[in-house]
């Protein structure tokens, strides 16, 4: 009988142990029990961000987990997060060694998936000055104006009811292609082969949706040495079917060079081409297809999957959507379509788009973060390589940050359009490893949302209210896909008959 008594005091002397050493290292609180190999992945079951929000209210704001081998430090208020991303920005500028970006960010070396350091610096340089710079985006101001018609009319021809998942992916698809290659792929006056098009969603589908699954190898990594390496295999296909269609684009606006007029304006993989002339070694065609792969995958869900939760919100609130159209009536006076440039006058539809950001945040967990050394937050030591995940969907859920937060309400707002409001909200992240293509996403989602709202009355497809619930994935698509039904306003015929 008194082994057991042995076995407990052993038990109790480790604990003790422990504890003593978490103590006298000043870490952050964390969650027991921690078990062995797992750690704290027990805890976790989707939809990750409502979980990890729950252990944040229970446990404190921040908060520092072991999942699988992986030290993970879990921040969900807003000085924590500025600490992490002001004084501590550049030692929280590396990205955790990951599956998807080994093969996807092609050995981590793409512009999302590089840790900090002259790569890095580069490919954001490119990205902000030469490809995402305002100049540049003014430049291809008519491709999205040409695309929202184009939308327009097909709305005004599709048969009700209508699928608007359907309708703002392929929006953003033809959008974004247009801008890299010149080529839409979607819709009447298609620029590409059927078969290309068919190559192209079938590439992007399956892109997102090995980007939402879990690899629990990536915390437990003795799971792929046992043999686990099937969602290996599938990112390796898919990174060769990417690879030869992107660098086909390549080679066709390579061969049509010499054919194009010196005043059309370049897209985005002729843009590289320019550069890949002055310094080919560095400009190569694998780095050019790597930066154009980023731009699509990080500028097409998100957007479009933002896009779906506004509308399904304002569905659900028509005297919101009321009081926007009344808003743009105002400003556009019935005559023409509402621009990208008066959006500095529509403060209300800006005040709607912040709180669908707020309620619903494209990326509810932040890309994560990894440290590069020793620092502290909050007043806890944080050892170098721990992961870091901002919980900002739990800061824009916080009942002490925001009042009444789980009601639509864009008023909230008022004041504060143009702003974020700090750390209480940042749906692009911030920081160095801040979103660079924010200019682009907000120009996308004012004007397309305008001119739903302008020119369609709309409603849901039954007496019911709209079905808010979240799906799975990373960048948290509705489990609903939208399917609405919308009519063309007699007020704005006259303009309609002229698209």
């Amino acid at each position: 009988m008194e082994v057991p008594y042995l076995y407990i005091s052993l038990l109790l002397l480790l604990l003790a142990s422990y504890l003593f050493r978490r103590k006298s290292a000043n870490l952050p609180p964390t969650v027991f029990p921690v078990l062995p190999i797992i750690g704290h992945l027990y805890l976790l079951k989707p939809p990750l961000h409502r979980t990890l929000a729950k252990i944040s209210a229970k446990y404190g704001p921040v908060l520092l987990l072991q999942l699988g081998f992986r030290r993970v430090l879990l921040v969900s208020s807003p000085s924590a997060t500025e600490e992490c991303f002001t004084k501590n920005d550049i030692i929280f500028a590396n990205r955790p060694h990951m599956l998807f970006g080994k093969i996807i960010g092609n050995n981590y070396t793409t512009l999302i998936w590089s840790s900090y350091g002259e790569n890095w610096r580069n490919l954001r340089r490119i990205a902000s000055l030469e490809i995402l710079s305002t100049r540049r985006l003014n430049e291809f101001h008519d491709i999205r104006v040409d695309e929202c018609r184009l939308m327009i009319r097909k709305l005004m021809s599709d048969s009700n009811p209508v699928n608007m998942k359907t309708v703002f992916y392929e929006l953003t698809l033809n959008v974004m292609m247009r801008m890299i290659s010149g080529k839409r792929y979607f819709g009447g006056d298609i620029a590409a082969t059927e078969e290309e098009g068919a190559r192209f969603r079938e590439i992007m589908d399956e892109t997102v949706w090995l980007a939402s699954a879990a690899n629990i190898a990536d915390y437990v990594p003795i799971l792929s040495w046992l043999g686990g390496k099937g969602l290996e295999k599938k990112l390796v296909a898919l990174q060769g079917k990417r690879d030869r269609f992107f660098q086909g684009l390549i080679e066709q606006l390579r061969r049509s060079k010499g054919e194009t007029n010196n005043t059309k304006k370049k897209t985005m993989i002729e843009v590289l081409l320019s550069l890949q002339e002055s310094d080919p070694e560095y400009y190569n065609d694998q780095m050019i297809r790597n930066f154009v792969q980023v731009l699509l995958l990080a500028g097409t869900d998100t957007s479009s999957g933002t896009m779906e939760w506004s509308l399904s919100l304002l569905l659900n609130h028509p005297q919101v959507l009321q009081k926007a159209q009344n808003e743009i009536d105002k400003k556009t006076g019935k005559v023409r379509l509402v621009d990208e440039s008066d959006m500095v006058d529509l403060p209300y539809l800006r005040c709607i788009i912040n709180e669908s950001f707020r309620l619903y945040p494209t990326v509810p967990l932040l890309l994560p973060h990894e440290s590069s050394q020793d620092c502290i937050i909050e007043g806890y030591n944080i050892p170098r390589g721990t992961m870091l995940l901002v919980n900002q969907w739990a800061i824009h859920h916080d009942p002490k940050l925001w009042t009444e937060p789980e009601r639509f309400n864009p008023e909230r707002f008022k004041g504060l359009e143009g702003t974020r409001d700090g750390f209480k909200m940042m749906p692009f992240g911030s920081g160095r490893r801040g979103c660079p293509g924010e200019g682009l996403a907000v120009r996308m989602l004012g004007s397309t949302l305008g001119v739903l709202i302008q020119c369609f009355n709309w409603e849901p497809l039954s007496d019911n209210t709209i079905d808010m619930m979240e799906g799975l994935g990373v960048t948290m698509p509705k489990a609903e896909q939208l399917v609405a039904k919308c009519k063309p306003r007699l007020e704005m015929q006259d303009v309609l008959a002229q698209l």
